[in-house]
């Protein structure tokens, strides 16, 4: 793939650009200790829409102490899958650059003692891997796989049917899909398999894409409970064939929550649409200290619309899942954790839950 070169060395002033503001420094962050935040986006009720709100701009991009073991993990899903994990069309480069740049700048300013850019030189060091790119010779999709843990999709205006089409890509964080499926569609295609998208959903995303300014990112999650912790899993793969059956020697502590916790932004200068997330896995066994979530989720699985239910392909771990929520949710209530006239909804802390923070190491 071909790279572009940039008009001299410092980088543009992307909050300026943007106006989002600078992301708050860490410089006393620990990597090796770091947790990413306990994404826990279950509403009720559960319906499907966009579920958004505003970006959070500290939290773009988040490390956590995998980042070593994600990053190898990207590294060699390119080698073995190619351009289902990356893939281009002719006229993104633009908006890929424009995005790596974005993405050096929010990493250089949240983690400085893990990232620096020179600005005379125009070579980016990674300290957590020892490495340094001269992103001026760098492929900005390579890039990102090689030093971020997080998937990055380029959306552009089609000049001829004015629908938005992914033009560019990295994705290794994919379940049952891959790039290649879905490059050079336009959102509608993308997203044909979602429940109740084209009936519901379909005209209101495109007009959002259209009109969203660059001052008003967003974000959101979608979640589904898988066993073990697959990233990229194929239905052509053998190991796809556990999720067609619930296995009764199937332990609790093999389930996990996955969550892929997204963003959106237009970019300013190429006003291309950067869409991105993070795939975030959490032991099933967590939500027993966790106020609130097992009853919740208990109300979304049982009485959840069952195309969306099955859509998120959890079937396979519902036989196990459903008895223990019961039991932790019982325990809850007689803990004191939750009233038991609780009526299930939304948490006020969405998407969290109350007293995350004890749990988890928070940075501001």
């Amino acid at each position: 793939m071909a790279s572009l070169s940039i008009n001299g060395k410092a980088l543009p002033d992307y909050a300026k650009l943007t106006g989002v503001p600078a992301p708050k420094p860490l410089p006393n962050f620990d990597l090796d200790t770091a947790k990413s935040r306990p994404y826990r986006p279950f509403r009720w009720e559960y319906h499907q829409n966009m579920s958004l709100s505003e970006l959070e701009s500290n939290w773009w991009i988040e490390l956590d102490s995998a980042y070593r073991t994600k990053i190898s993990q990207r590294k060699k899903l390119y080698s073995e899958h190619g351009k289902l994990i990356i893939d281009e069309l002719t006229g993104s480069q633009e908006a890929s650059r424009e995005c790596m740049e974005m993405v050096i700048q929010f990493v250089c300013q949240r983690y400085p003692n893990q990232f620096r850019y020179n600005d005379w030189t125009g070579v980016f060091t990674n300290e957590i891997l020892h490495t340094q790119v001269d992103i001026a010779t760098a492929h900005p999709l390579m890039f990102l796989l090689d030093h971020v843990p997080e998937d990055f999709f380029i959306v552009q205006e089609d000049p001829i049917s004015g629908l938005y089409r992914l033009t560019a890509a990295v994705g290794c964080s994919a379940i049952g899909w891959n790039i290649s499926q879905k490059i050079g569609k336009p959102l509608h295609e993308i997203h044909c398999p979602v429940p109740d998208y084209k009936e519901r959903m379909a005209f209101s995303v495109d007009r959002f894409f259209s009109k969203v300014p660059c001052d008003k990112p967003i974000q959101r999650g979608a979640w589904g409970l898988e066993v073990g912790e697959p990233l990229f899993l194929q239905a052509s793969s053998p190991e796809w064939n556990h999720r067609n059956r619930q296995d009764p020697d199937l332990r609790t502590s093999d389930i996990f929550l996955r969550v892929d916790w997204q963003t959106l932004q237009r970019l300013p200068k190429s006003r291309a649409i950067v869409f991105n997330f993070k795939a975030l896995f959490t032991p099933f066994t967590d939500f027993r200290r966790e106020p609130y979530i097992p009853r919740l989720l208990l109300k979304v699985l049982r009485e959840g619309k069952k195309s969306i239910i099955e859509y998120k392909g959890s079937w396979h771990t519902e036989h196990k899942v459903i008895p223990v929520l019961e039991e932790w949710a019982r325990e809850q209530e007689e803990k004191g954790w939750v009233p038991s006239q609780w009526k299930e909804r939304t948490l006020d802390e969405h998407p969290f839950y109350p007293g995350w923070k004890d749990h988890y190491p928070i940075h501001d």
